[in-house]
């Protein structure tokens, strides 16, 4: 893939869902998500450098006006060498993803069939309106932010036109109604499967009782020996049907803990990493205990409600967002071919020396400013 086609590709697809046909067709959501151009869309002007594009032209003066802004910094901290050094791959390739968008909309242009121009405007007009009205009827401010980006009312319309036209074209390149087969999903979700992993889970409720906590009642007994036997007196009372969460109450130094809803075996923290042992050992709905642990200063009793292994999402769960990453692929590659298509045309015998042109006049103009 061409070292500009990421560019080129997020000013395409930008729609959710395929269109179809060769009428553009939008929500108001998707209208409203079509971004500004990085700066662009300046009114033609007249003198200096021109590309030609088929029968439309790219003047180095509106380049310069737009990417100027960009460059200052780096132009008024370097030499020239050093400044065209830096940034002369990126301008070409803001260049050429201009050159493609211009012959991506003429070809769009002559595949989209009478009343396009039509449909464009109302569409175009209606985002243009929707754009004033956010600013709550302050055409002022609304023009301001319009000259932030380069642009006014009219060039921004003309900009919304072409997008909406190539993303209804490029959209139009995947058809709604071409089914995605369970093989490809299968082979897909292969691909990705690293995406869709899991990581090992148990669920269970606990009873801790804390050695040192507990209240001696008999002289007799230490501490140990009464955990033993309040351990031993729990579980039986466990067998003969009590409530698990319940039988904490009323004990000092015994509490309950649910995790239930689940938790990773590697958060399990000492003294209580000894239960992911202990679960493996049994099926959730069993009991377990009395558990003591190495030191001696808990015993649990743990009743496992449930547990999953390491593994990966199966495809049955995750089959949506595969289908999405299958729709994704189809656009990108139809993109790709339609890119290599374009660039195929636009071979431009003067575009090394337009982009030198645009460098020096960019390096002249910020270099000029910081003089000021």
């Amino acid at each position: 893939m061409h070292k500009w086609a990421f560019l080129f590709l997020s000013m395409l697809l930008l729609i959710d869902g395929c269109g179809s046909g060769k009428k553009p067709r939008f929500t108001e959501e998707e209208l409203a998500n079509i971004p500004f151009p990085q700066r662009d869309g300046f009114p033609e002007c007249s003198g200096g450098f021109v590309l030609s594009v088929g029968n439309e032209t790219i003047t180095a003066d509106e380049m310069v006006l737009s990417l100027a802004p960009d460059f200052k910094q780096v132009a008024q901290s370097s030499t020239f060498e050093q400044f065209k050094e830096q940034a002369r791959a990126q301008i070409e390739q803001i260049i050429t993803v201009r050159v493609l968008n211009i012959l991506l909309y003429n070809k769009a242009k002559k595949q989209a069939g009478e009343g396009v121009g039509e449909a464009l405007e109302e569409l175009a007009e209606a985002e243009v309106e929707r754009f004033f009205a956010g600013f709550g009827g302050d055409d002022a401010k609304a023009n301001e932010a319009l000259k932030e980006k380069g642009m006014n009312r009219q060039s921004y319309k003309g900009y919304l036109k072409m997008v909406i036209l190539n993303q209804s074209y490029m959209a139009s390149e995947v058809p709604d109604n071409k089914s995605i087969t369970y093989s490809e999903l299968l082979e897909c979700y292969n691909e990705v499967k690293n995406e869709f992993a899991q990581p090992a889970v148990i669920k269970f409720r606990l009873i801790d009782i804390k050695v040192a906590a507990l209240e001696l009642t008999d002289p007799n007994q230490n501490r140990q020996q009464r955990a033993q036997k309040l351990a031993d007196e729990l579980m039986g009372r466990i067998w003969a049907g009590e409530d698990f969460s319940r039988l904490a109450e009323g004990y000092s130094g015994v509490s309950f803990i649910d995790h239930s809803g689940g938790v990773r075996p590697e958060n399990l923290e000492k003294p209580y990493d000894i239960l992911v042992v202990e679960a493996e050992k049994i099926k959730p709905g069993q009991i377990t205990g009395p558990i003591k642990t190495e030191a001696g200063e808990h015993i649990f009793i743990m009743k496992l409600e449930g547990k999953r292994p390491k593994g990966f999402k199966p495809l049955e769960e995750v089959q949506k967002q595969v289908g999405k990453k299958i729709i994704a692929d189809r656009r990108e590659k139809a993109a790709t071919e339609i890119e290599a298509e374009l660039l195929q045309q636009a071979v431009l015998d003067e575009k090394d020396e337009f982009v030198d042109f645009c460098l020096k006049k960019i390096y002249r103009m910020s270099n000029r400013e910081g003089q000021k």
